[in-house]
């Protein structure tokens, strides 16, 4: 693992961003009418769900990779994850000539099984909890020689998920804020350290489900509040915030908004049926946040980060 919490500065954002550019979509920016009168301000999504895997960790995995000296990378590289990191970790090995081994525990979803196996990622299944996806990625670790390469809390995972706000900015529309979901933290820690550098006075914000609120909890006691059981249908935000994350966060993050199940499900419905994209619950999370807080929001400029697309389209939450 890394040894330096050296923070990214925004040169090496900028150089991670022509680091991965040739292996990750630059992504479009929408906007609907029809939902910014819901909200009373004028809202531009961030549609990370056309990236390639679908989700905005194909940034992180992808710089993470790139950046491994030779000797590091030739045997492979490990993580555990149940969800997209784990896609983009198999698809950036493959595109850089490099083998993934993925901890994935035996309840993920099948099809996301299904996408690492797709880009030649090998699966090593282990019990459904966090003890055991540590010892099995040891083991495979051990036995691989593989480098690991962590979700979340890794700074070249931070730098690489920074670059989607980079792309924000490149736009040159003048956002009075900029939100995006928080589960382990690498979206909004390199959103918020892009936008510091960027525009240091435009304020970011997380939003998150109440049922794993440990962001928000964590923010308002400025201590890590590790999340206990956490329940949620937005699967994407169930991991608990990383401690470098943490760091950044805590520093850089005007607030953070928690919000319920059902205003989750009511967002995402929103924009499967006015803006006719397909999104993750995780990605509804800013959009519910948005509507619960309009004062805070009304008659401003707001960048939305819509984070991922990878739902199961059989078990909507709203058919």
């Amino acid at each position: 693992m890394q040894q330096t919490y050296r923070i990214p500065q925004l040169i090496d954002i900028k150089q991670a961003y022509q680091r991965i550019m040739a292996y990750i979509h630059h992504t479009p920016i929408l906007t609907c009418e029809a939902i910014n009168k819901m909200a009373d301000c004028q809202l531009y999504f961030k549609c990370e769900n056309f990236q390639k895997v679908g989700a905005f960790k194909a940034r992180g995995a992808t710089n993470a990779i790139l950046k491994l000296p030779p000797g590091l990378k030739k045997n492979g590289v490990a993580t555990h994850s149940s969800g997209n990191h784990a896609a983009a970790l198999a698809r950036a090995a493959k595109e850089t000539g490099t083998k993934a081994y993925i901890v994935m525990p035996s309840t993920a979803a099948a099809i996301k099984k299904a996408a690492v196996r797709t880009y030649g990622g090998e699966i090593i299944e282990c019990e459904p909890n966090l003890k055991a996806r540590e010892t099995t990625l040891e083991k495979v670790v051990e036995e691989t020689g593989a480098a690991f390469i962590p979700p979340y809390d890794y700074m070249d995972v931070i730098e690489g998920q920074a670059t989607c706000a980079l792309e924000m900015w490149d736009e040159g529309i003048p956002f009075d804020a900029i939100i995006t979901p928080v589960g382990g933290g690498g979206l909004l820690a390199g959103t918020a350290l892009t936008t510091h550098y960027l525009s240091r006075k435009t304020p970011v914000y997380g939003a998150e489900p109440k049922g794993a609120d440990d962001a928000y909890r964590s923010l308002k006691a400025n201590k890590i509040i590790p999340m206990e059981n956490p329940n949620t249908i937005a699967d994407g935000l169930l991991t608990s915030l990383g401690k470098r994350n943490f760091t950044i966060i805590s520093k850089n993050v005007a607030d953070i908004l928690t919000v319920s199940d059902d205003q989750i499900i009511a967002a995402m419905r929103l924009v499967f049926e006015r803006m006719k994209l397909v999104i993750e619950p995780s990605s509804a999370v800013p959009l519910a946040a948005i509507l619960a807080n309009k004062p805070l929001f009304q008659n401003k400029r707001v960048g939305i980060v819509i984070s991922g697309g990878n739902v199961d389209v059989s078990k909507l939450p709203f058919t």
